[in-house]
């Protein structure tokens, strides 16, 4: 076997992953408020970034056309960088201060732990009571559940058990009712007690019975109970008056989330506009000092020329990216309303299956592209704020040869039950044939996973007697 080496020239074609490409595809699936604090980020690391009001836009527009290419400072900042010495402060001229209204300002709202030790505090004038106390409610989750037991309270503070019941059942007492209960079962139990709801079988079914309840057993309880199935039926709607989870009504640190739509859609003329929402997004623009210092090499080293041009590279390289990503966002949005017009004209039960296969092919644009696009981003329509992938959803077929969403079904569905007779609820098998009348191809298994999608419980569990 002849060994030996030879020299080919072979010309390959590949795709690198750049830092700049990977940037680009980071700064693409970002939502408006992670690209406003991204930019924040960016301001600080990048000295070269600058803010760009409209108005210092349109102001510096006309600077530049009076004076040409010249450019001019209140202070000779290249007179500043070459002599290293300090212009002292520069006293900015005074602005007007605005009166305060305070009708603008929103108080926050208490937690759940605020809202106890106040009323707590009001009770209790034991210092020993109001230590147990505290640590009581500090251990409450965000339901209003204790999270540890009595004897490791007891063990704590090195006092007796019913020492540490008697400040539980004081906590047990205060508004909402139900909280520092260690059980589903107490915490329903103490809010019968609480509204003066006491009966034996109510109890009877609370403390043994609520797993056979919930899974619609009701023939089971009321023999097992000694009652009739119309008054199980009724102790259980009793049941389920009661709150099981009593302190998420309270603020927490991340309780309120606002969603801010990355694109709204308006019709002006029967024709749908899209506007991409950049307005809460800061503009940004380049440092004018730096452009004239690369300008005049005179004015700075090599060193300090280098890391400017770099600055001046990435800072390019992000106005690029996020221009690019608004007008990726435009585009496959525009297209949507395109596939998608009869949901915006007539609502969710008009809603047609879409894929990003589809949409990648009308933009010619690779699939990841579309999905980085919509990924964590909201849509504002004339129908309502939903996420953009909303309307990418699978279908079935119909007689007719073409398909219909599966939102669109459940929406069907949803019609359907509500309609439906209390004593007489439908069977899967009967929506699947109502759906099938209505010329829908479907099956039975998938009308009870979407009405599992739905939260709808099966009919058994629907049925009043």
């Amino acid at each position: 076997m002849r060994m030996g080496f030879e020299l080919n020239l072979e010309q390959t074609q590949k795709l690198v992953m750049t830092p700049e490409l990977q940037q680009a595809i980071a700064i693409l699936q970002l939502s408006t408020q992670e690209l406003t604090e991204y930019i924040e980020e960016q301001l600080v690391e990048n000295p070269v970034l600058e803010l760009k009001e409209d108005s210092q836009e349109e102001a510096h527009g006309d600077h530049s056309e009076d004076s040409g290419e010249k450019e001019e400072f209140d202070i000779d900042w290249q007179e500043y960088f070459q002599d290293e010495s300090d212009l002292g402060y520069i006293k900015a001229p005074r602005e007007r201060k605005e009166e305060v209204v305070y009708e603008n300002f929103l108080s926050e709202a208490p937690t759940l732990q605020e809202h106890l030790l106040l009323q707590f505090h009001l009770i209790v004038k034991s210092e020993l009571q109001k230590k147990i106390g505290e640590f009581i409610i500090g251990n409450l989750d965000e339901n209003g559940y204790l999270c540890t037991t009595v004897e490791e309270i007891a063990h704590h503070f090195c006092v007796d058990l019913h020492q540490v019941e008697d400040v539980l059942q004081i906590i047990q007492s205060l508004d909402p009712i139900g909280v520092g209960a260690r059980s589903l079962q107490e915490c329903l139990l103490l809010q019968v007690k609480g509204r003066g709801l006491e009966n034996e079988y109510l109890e009877c079914l609370i403390k043994h019975y609520l797993h056979d309840l919930g899974d619609g057993k009701l023939n089971k309880v009321a023999k097992e109970v000694g009652l009739s199935v119309k008054e199980v039926q009724e102790l259980m709607d009793i049941i389920k008056t009661l709150d099981p989870k009593p302190g998420r009504w309270f603020a927490s640190g991340d309780s309120v989330r606002y969603i801010v739509p990355d694109v709204v859609v308006e019709k002006v003329d029967n024709e749908y506009v899209v506007l991409v929402n950049d307005v809460s997004t800061p503009r940004l623009g380049i440092n004018p000092l730096y452009r004239t210092l690369m300008k005049e090499s005179s004015k700075c080293d090599s060193n300090t020329r280098r890391f400017i041009e770099g600055k001046l590279n990435a800072a390019s390289w992000i106005i690029k990216s996020i221009e690019q990503r608004r007008m990726t966002l435009y585009k496959v949005v525009n297209c949507i309303v395109r596939f998608q017009r009869d949901f915006f004209d007539n609502g969710v039960k008009n809603l047609k299956p879409l894929n990003l296969k589809q949409i990648a092919q009308e933009l010619d644009l690779h699939e990841s592209t579309v999905s980085r696009a919509i990924s964590n981003k909201f849509i504002q329509t004339p129908q309502g704020v939903y996420p953009l992938k909303f309307f990418f959803a699978s279908g079935v077929g119909n007689l007719s040869g073409s398909s219909i969403s599966s939102h669109s079904i459940k929406k069907l569905l949803q019609e359907y039950i509500n309609e439906e007779n209390p004593k007489k609820p439908y069977t899967d098998q009967q929506l699947t044939n109502m759906l099938k009348a209505q010329g829908i191809k479907i099956s039975r298994r998938t009308v009870a996973k979407y009405r599992d999608e739905l939260g709808i419980p099966s009919t058994s569990k629907r049925k009043r007697y």
